[in-house]
This record gives C-alpha cells, structure tokens and sequence, in this order.
C-alpha cells in the first residue's frame, strides 16, 4: 500500500511542472521507475562504461553514423561521440561500421557528451605507424592538401609528409593543382628521424607497376612479333609507343626507309600503330621496335632493269663536305660525290653546286643491289672540256682567265666552266713578289698564256709575266755591266746597301760602300756606282762605289810606270851611241829619271 503511493507520488512528480529547484528527487528515486534492484543494474552497467572510458588514451570505436559535416563513433558499444567529418577526409570511402581509432578528448562535457578526436587519435600514433609502413614498405593512402615549392604536402596517418613534383607520375606533370585534395596510394621513400620528415611517392608504385608489366609482356615477347600500341612521346631521336603499360622505343633509323629529320614527319602524339619487334633485353628491361620494317625494302622493288649509265632524276636530300644524297625514289638514295660533280680539278665543296630539295639529273655510275648502294654522276651528262683541250687551248696561246683562288705558292685561273690552271707566283710577275695577293685577287680578270698541259690529270699550267715585257730586258740595256750611273743609298742591312737608281734598285756590299776618305757610305748619300753585275735570275743588280775610284787611281799608277819604262828604254838606246866621255853624264841621268826626279 506505501509503495502505491510512492509510486503514484513520483508519477506525479515526473508529470508535475515544477521548478528544478523544487523537484522532490527522493520520490522519483524511490520510486519503482528508477530504483531498487533496476536501479543498482543500471548504475553498474554504466560504472562499467565510464570504466572503459579515460580521458587522454586512444581507444577503437565503430562507426555508426555519417554525415557531411559530422562522423558518429560509438566507443564500447554504448558511448557516443561526435567528430567532425573534415578529419576523415583522407579516407573518402569510410563508411558506417568501420573501425578508427580515436582520442579521448573529454568523457563527458558541459552536455554530457563525449568529446572524441580523430585527428589526434591518428597523430599520437602517426609516427609509429609511419616507420612500420617505411620498414615494412607498405603502401599507405595519403591526402593531398596542397601544392608547395617543389611538390605537394600530403596528409599520410595525421603526419604532413612532401610529395616531390618528380614523384607524383612516371610522366612529366605541368599542372598539380588536379591532384589537390585528392587521396592517392603512396610508398614511403625517405624518413628523417631527427626532424621528423617524411618523403613519400606515387611514381614508385607506377614504376613497380610498369616493372611488373613489362616483366610479364617480355615474358611473352618473341623477335618478329607484331604489336598494337599508341604513340606515348616524340623526341629526336625516336618514338615511344605504349603497348599495354609497357613502353618500346622506335628509333628514328627504323620509323622508315627513307631519311627522317625528326619523328614528327611520320607519327603523331596518341596515334594507334603497329609495330614490329626488333630486339628486347630482359634484364634491361629494353623493347626495341620498327615500324619501316612492316613494309617491303623500297630497294627490293627498284626497276631491275636500271644499269651503270642509265639517267635517273631525284632531290637533294642531303649534302655533305664529300658529296650529296639523291633520293632516286622514296627509300633509294645514290651519292654524288664531290668529285663528279664538275669537270673541274680544284676541290670544291658540295654546297657550291647543290641545295637540299633541288630536283637534279644525275647518271648512274654504279649499282650494287646487294648492298644497296649507287653512286651517280652529275659531270657526266656535259661534254668533257678536257678531251679537246690541246685544240682548244695550244701551248703559247693568250686567253682571258678569271682569278677562283689565291694560295702561297700561285693563283688558280678558270678558263671555262671545268678548266682551270695554275699560275704559279714565279709565272705571275717578271718582279719579285711576296705573295700573288700583291698582284692580283678572287675574281680578277686576269690575262695568261698556256705554258703546259697535263691531261691525264687534267692540270693546266699557265703565265702572266709571259704576256708582258721583261723589264730586264730594258735594264740591261741601260744598266750594262762595267757602267757608272749614279745611286742613292735607301735603306742599309748587316750585308750591305739598298741603292736606288734611276727607274732601278741595286745592291751594294758594305766593303764596296767604303768611301775614298776611308769612311763608310751611308743611307741618304748619293754617290757614283759601278755596275759590277747584273743577276737575271733574281733580279738584282750589284753595284760598287770602292771601284769607280779605286780604278782610277790603279789606271795613273800603271800610266806612270808605263811612262818611265819607256824612258830608261830611250836612256838605254842613247847610252850605247855616245862616247866613254858621255857615259857618266848619262848615269847620272838614268839614275835620276829611275828616281823619279
């Protein structure tokens, strides 16, 4: 009966509205609702639960709700906490049910509810887990937060770990943002304990990947064998095409039978072709392929027919310093050497006759099938200026050249298209030359006469000097031997003098320069000379300024003995026609004329 009305009183203080305050609390716990042996039950099982939970561990919890701003974590099955979704974002597949860790931040706040941290949950246990995964080379899932100098920060276990730009694919990557806030499976590469950084790639797991591809398709890989792929990249020197994951390279040698200047001419970026396989390495990991190799060699269906002699047409698609490439058809080329391609002795160099993409007409010289090789020839189709050349050009005749080189020792002169001679530099001038630069330079007009012929060879010597006076001739008409002219001294050396004469030049040697004062002659003088000799063959005149007096003097010394010689003979005569008396007289007199008196 007392516990009715208990009962009945705390029914109706539940369903009073009373202030708090007034609140009869020792009805209501009394009371059959909330007490005796329930209530004991009620307040183990919740001791139990408060038991599990302590503020500031890291405990598992499971999931139980999801929203887009908040994630429900039920700890033990009874305690609820609420935890804001930005913290799971890293993981965007989680779902209800999951297990996750989290911090227990406060077991029961203002609200009564239970406060819980993911985010610090994963940090405390982020650098364990980061070394375990490092040791172990896990892959970990990372959360890409933003770009940074040089790379990206990913969010891997809480931890801001760099993703550098070279790591983030296996290709070059221009534009990183569209990999901001993504998350993306990572390997990681580099930890430094001191500072606690961490470096992490993706390109790791896509070479790994690649590697494991590339191992099973060489695998299966056989010389020969004919595959799809697309066309990956285009460098210089060749092409890469994709043939499943697994990359082989076309080299640009082997993209077609004809001469390629860069790949672009042939494939382009995402373009399916078939490839044949050349070559591959298993333990490079090397896949070689061809693409001209699919198509007949453009040798194999050359007209059978083509022979040495034969005029064929093609374009200039390469020149060298020895010669030109003519493509006779697409694939077939010939080579024009340097040497065929004019009549001309003198060394020339392609680039004076051809131009790349020039149609030209050419004869073949030869043809070897077998090796794929033709030579040709451009001379060959106009007439040889060499085989008239004695008819046309006869020793001793006068032609007008034009000057194509100067050299040290001569000047090449072209008569004609195809013949040239040399004018060599002693043929040039009847003077002393240096160099024939002096005397003439590339493109002068220049008059020669035809000295010699060398047909085999087909060399031509030619003069200058021949068709002009020789000024010798002149000099040693008006300079002759034994002569006095009169000179000044130029210039003076350690041999001699430099003596200018009149329309002339001479030489004097320092002991002819010795005056009849007894000193010696020097520059700015202008004095008698003796021509002593004239040298044609090197042009020199010598003089000598000792001899024009020192003959003089020895011409009176033999004059006045000639003179006393004859008069002792006439003394002698007289003697023997006088007298004893006289002869005396006459000694007297013979001794003083042999006196000299």
């Amino acid at each position: 009966m007392e516990e009715t009305k208990l009962n009945e009183k705390a029914t109706k203080a539940l369903n009073a509205s009373v202030a708090p305050e007034d609140f009869d609390w020792e009805a209501f716990e009394g009371s059959e609702v909330y007490g005796g042996d329930e209530r004991e039950k009620i307040r183990e099982a919740y001791d139990k639960t408060l038991s599990k939970i302590v503020e500031g561990e890291v405990v598992e919890g499971e999931v139980t709700a999801i929203n887009k701003r908040e994630v429900v974590v039920t700890i033990g099955g009874k305690s609820e906490g609420v935890i804001q979704a930005p913290e799971f974002r890293y993981n965007p597949d989680l779902k209800v049910g999951d297990k996750v860790e989290v911090y227990v931040e406060n077991a029961e706040d203002k609200k009564g509810q239970l406060v819980l941290s993911h985010k610090k949950a994963r940090a405390l246990k982020s650098w364990d887990r980061v070394n375990e995964a490092f040791e172990k080379d896990e892959i970990v899932k990372g959360f890409v937060k933003t770009r940074t100098k040089g790379g990206m920060i990913v969010d891997v276990f809480g931890i801001e770990a760099f993703l550098p730009g070279s790591q983030i694919d296996i290709k070059p990557i221009r534009d990183y943002d569209q990999y901001v806030n993504q998350t993306i499976d990572f390997k990681i590469v580099k930890i430094n304990q001191e500072f606690r950084n961490v470096v992490v790639s993706h390109k790791a797991l896509l070479e790994a990947e690649q590697e494991a591809k590339r191992a099973e398709l060489i695998g299966k890989l056989e010389k020969g064998q004919v595959l799809e792929g697309i066309v990956k990249n285009i460098t210089n020197y060749g092409v890469f095409v994709d043939l499943g994951g697994v990359d082989g390279l076309i080299h640009i040698t082997d993209l077609s039978w004809g001469r390629v200047s860069h790949p672009e001419e042939i494939v382009k970026l995402d373009e399916q072709i078939k490839v044949v396989v050349l070559d591959f390495n298993e333990q490079q990991k090397r896949i070689a392929l061809g693409l001209k190799q699919l198509s007949a060699h453009p040798w194999d269906n050359l007209d059978p027919n083509l022979k040495p002699g034969d005029k064929v047409k093609g374009k200039v698609i390469l020149i060298a310093d020895y010669g030109a490439f003519i493509e006779v058809e697409p694939g077939v080329e010939g080579l024009v050497h340097v040497s065929e391609m004019s009549w001309s002795p003198r060394l020339h160099s392609a680039q004076e006759f051809l131009k790349v993409g020039e149609e030209v007409e050419a004869q073949i010289l030869s043809i070897d099938r077998e090796a794929r090789k033709m030579s040709l020839g451009l001379k060959q189709l106009t007439p040889n200026p060499w085989e008239s050349i004695r008819e046309k050009y006869p020793v001793g005749s006068a032609h007008t050249a034009t000057v194509r080189n100067v050299t040290n020792f001569g000047v090449f002169a072209e008569l004609e298209d195809g013949v040239e001679g040399l004018v060599h530099i002693s043929d040039l001038s009847w003077n002393k030359i240096k160099h024939p630069s002096e005397v003439v330079a590339p493109g002068d007009s220049l008059e020669v006469q035809i000295l010699d012929f060398d047909e085999t060879n087909h060399k031509l010597s030619l003069g200058h000097k021949q068709l002009t006076p020789n000024p010798w001739d002149e000099i040693e008409a008006k300079f002759p031997v034994g002569s006095t002219v009169e000179g000044t001294v130029a210039s003076t050396t350690d041999k001699g003098a430099n003596i200018t004469l009149e329309g002339a030049e001479g030489f004097a040697f320092n002991r002819e320069l010795l005056k009849e004062d007894g000193k010696q002659a020097v520059a700015g003088e202008t004095l008698p000379f003796k021509v002593i000799e004239l040298r044609r063959s090197t042009h020199r005149i010598l003089l000598s300024h000792l001899r024009t007096y020192q003959e003089v003097k020895e011409k009176a010394a033999a004059t006045e003995a000639s003179n006393t010689s004859k008069a002792v003979k006439s003394i002698n005569k007289a003697v023997e026609k006088t007298t004893l008396g006289d002869i005396d007289a006459l000694a007297a007199l013979k001794e003083k004329l042999e006196k000299g008196e």
